[in-house]
């Protein structure tokens, strides 16, 4: 059910490299017209492959100089809401329920450890069912 041929995998991994890659530049790339490239980009959008477009901020411009990687654990009764709640906040970046060592896996930015720690303690601490809180920090991003 793939239907996808090699020209839509190299448009994807363009896109994948720089999402403002005009339609241009990736239909020389591929020896294809632009007009082209746009109607295999809407096919691709349209069948939910390409599920939108991003753009990657430096934390540290904004003022977040501490990223930490939080995993924690919640009873089994509140996963789905407390999982919602966190996902909701805006110091949390990404979010999603695992399997393994916890059982939600958080991406957080805060001012600095001190606002990490009101985050952690204030507020999803404080969600009905919530324990054991593992921080991880981040002290350099390889790959992004």
């Amino acid at each position: 059910m793939d239907n996808m041929d090699e020209k839509d995998r190299k448009i994807i991994e363009m896109l994948e490299e720089d999402a403002r890659r005009s339609f241009t530049e990736i239909a020389k790339n591929i020896s294809v017209s632009e007009a082209t490239v746009r109607k295999r980009v809407e096919k691709l959008e349209k069948r939910g492959i390409i599920e939108g477009y991003t753009t990657d901020v430096n934390p540290e411009s904004l003022g977040y100089n501490t990223i930490a990687l939080l995993g924690l654990d919640v009873e089994p009764e509140n996963l789905l809401e407390a999982a919602e709640t966190i996902g909701k906040m805006d110091e949390v970046k990404s979010a999603a329920t695992c399997t393994g060592d916890h059982m939600i896996m958080a991406e957080i930015w805060a001012k600095d450890n001190r606002h990490l720690g009101e985050i952690m303690s204030e507020k999803i601490g404080s969600i009905e069912g919530v324990k054991n809180l593992r921080p991880a920090i981040v002290m350099e991003e390889i790959k992004g």
